[in-house]
């Protein structure tokens, strides 16, 4: 979208990131990273720099924020719209079992030792120490700091977008035999789902976060036309700002 939209002389375009990543990939459009201090000072934040439009694409786990978000354009008057990928649906083949949170994946993956391939963000893992028997293989952008206090741990440090034929030679690899993983949608980490699908392997899935209440699309495509749609009622010949 940041691409698409770069392009345009009519918007002057800012990304917010979470600034959870060290190194996040380099952005078309001028970038500010960090917290804004909850709904309230998002509020702020969409007043001081006139904001004329506010795009929610968030990942669809980061519920906190699409729900600061939201409070946040209700107290501004701001228009929202929430670009939210559609989930991964089972197809044959798929051995999916559904995680209310990182401890029930864990608890699901039995008591027998295990090859586990790990797909979490790099603050969730804490649960995986109650389960010291299992190998877990960790993916993820940055190091995981401080390691964690397991006797069998690997890690993975890499960026998507992946290549199912990379994810089954990784998972063959490491003899893996589950997986852990959350339902992102989009195609950036299929690959391992597809791989999974293809070696028989289970995936614990956790469960995708209630969306919160507004308008949403599904395509940068509709989200665009969203956008010069509620622009055209916010300028008047000049440049409309958004985020």
């Amino acid at each position: 979208m940041a691409e698409r939209l770069a392009k345009r002389t009519d918007l002057h375009v800012v990304i917010s990131l979470a600034g959870r990543t060290k190194s996040p990939a380099p952005q078309p459009v001028p970038v500010r990273s960090g917290g804004f201090g909850g709904a309230a000072g998002l509020a702020e934040y969409l007043r001081k720099e006139r904001i004329d439009a506010l795009i929610d694409a968030t990942h669809p786990y980061a519920d906190i924020i699409s729900a600061n978000a939201t409070a946040a354009a209700r107290q501004t008057a701001v228009p929202l719209i929430a670009l939210r990928r559609p989930p991964w649906r089972a197809v044959a083949g798929d051995r999916w079992s559904e995680a209310v949170d990182v401890a029930d994946a864990v608890r699901r993956l039995g008591e027998r030792p295990r090859r586990v391939f790990v797909t979490l963000g790099r603050g969730e893992l804490a649960p995986l120490t109650t389960a010291p028997q299992h190998f877990y293989l960790i993916r993820s952008v940055d190091p995981v700091e401080p390691p964690l206090s397991l006797p069998r741990v690997g890690y993975v440090i890499d960026r998507g977008p992946f290549g199912e034929a990379d994810d089954r030679a990784l998972m063959r690899a490491h003899a893996i035999d589950a997986v852990i993983a959350k339902n992102s949608g989009g195609a950036a980490t299929y690959a391992k789902i597809a791989a999974a699908r293809a070696l028989g392997i289970e995936v614990v899935m956790l469960h995708r976060p209630a969306p919160s209440n507004g308008p949403a699309v599904e395509s940068v495509d509709e989200a665009i036309a969203w956008l010069d749609h509620a622009i055209s009622s916010a300028t008047a010949g000049g440049m409309a700002r958004g985020v």
